[in-house]
């Protein structure tokens, strides 16, 4: 199993990002983005989350600056090599693969 440094980031096109907000339509969020934006244990959160589900919505609290939370996201999808999937109103959807294929749980659409 590979580990997070060595999954590369996944460049998406428009329908397939269009595709996962279609999917996390229905989810909640599981990380939240408090007063200090990025710490470690909101790294630490977002790595578990996006192991586990493989794609996630983040929620800002504080932070709602339009600038700010684009920041906030390009950094997180720098360290959890994960891809912004949308960011709407105050929820980003990121989405990274399982590293293992055969554990995966989405099948992004192909062109």
């Amino acid at each position: 199993m590979a580990s997070p440094m060595e999954l590369k980031l996944t460049n998406l096109k428009g329908f397939q990002k269009k595709y996962l907000r279609g999917l996390a339509h229905k989810l909640q969020p599981v990380v939240h983005i408090g007063q200090r934006g990025v710490t470690g244990a909101v790294c630490d959160s977002l790595e578990e989350a996006l192991r586990t589900h493989e794609l996630i919505k983040v929620k800002f609290v504080e932070n709602k600056e339009k600038a700010t939370k684009k920041e906030i996201c390009a950094q997180l999808e720098q360290r959890a090599k994960a891809s912004l999937a949308g960011l709407i109103g105050h929820v980003a959807i990121f989405y990274r693969p399982h590293p293992n294929r055969e554990e995966r749980k989405i099948v992004l659409p192909q062109r």
